[in-house]
Parts: C-alpha cells; structure tokens; sequence
C-alpha cells in the first residue's frame, strides 16, 4: 500500500434485484427504491440504489482489496448521479495517503450517466494481510 496506487476497478450491474434487496436489507423502505411506479410519480424514470447499498458496495471494494484483515475506519461518501436498473456501475480508487497501517483511499463509481458516489475511505491494513 502506497501513495498513488490506484486499485483495480470493479464493475457491478445494477439491477432491479440489487437495489431492491439493497434496500430491504438495510431496511430502507421507501417506494422509489422497490416500486417503479411510485418512482416515476415522484419524477424518476425507475427505482434506483439507496445510499446505504452504495455504501456497501464502497466497503466491498476497498476489503475486497486490501484483504480480510482491512478495517474500514471511516468512509465518507456524496451521492450524485442515481444508479438505475440496465446500468453498470464501476468503482475505482486511488490511494491518496498513508500513514503506518492506515491509508485513505479516493473513491469513484461512475455509471452511463456520470458520477454516482465520490467520497474516500480511510482502511487499517494490518501487515501481511493487504493484496
């Protein structure tokens, strides 16, 4: 783990299953992220992702990196551009510092029609155990 490493990106299909599971999983029931009607009475052409999937997803990305060990010790993340169904979102990162154990990592997952989430997550990487 070093300063300006860029990690590899990951590409994650947003489909109908995925929001909605997303959503009930982190108990999120608010229509606009399971019924597709209710979305479009509120302006949205389909259901899209809840924050609290994306956040997930965020995690994923940086532990599927840096390991099983890797403690995320904050992530802090802006929504932008919605993740609908059909799209295809894809994370990047780069590290943007380190300090001992502890690096923070840059995040984007941009979709088909721009940035969804932008923000950096601060991850623990005990030695030995980083990709």
């Amino acid at each position: 783990m070093k300063h300006g490493e860029e990690l590899p990106p990951l590409e994650i299909e947003v489909t109908r299953t995925l929001i909605v599971a997303g959503a009930i999983a982190s108990r999120d029931y608010q229509d606009v992220h399971h019924d597709a009607e209710s979305a479009r009475r509120r302006g949205s052409p389909d259901i899209f992702m809840n924050i609290l999937t994306t956040n997930g997803l965020v995690g994923r990305y940086i532990t599927d990196h840096f390991g099983p060990g890797a403690v995320l010790r904050k992530v802090a993340i802006r929504l932008g551009a919605p993740n609908y169904p059909g799209d295809t979102m894809v994370l990047t990162g780069t590290v943007v510092e380190v300090e001992g154990d502890t690096a923070t990592v840059k995040v984007i997952g941009a979709n088909g029609i721009g940035t969804h989430v932008s923000g950096t997550v601060t991850v623990t990487v005990p030695p030995g155990s980083a990709s």
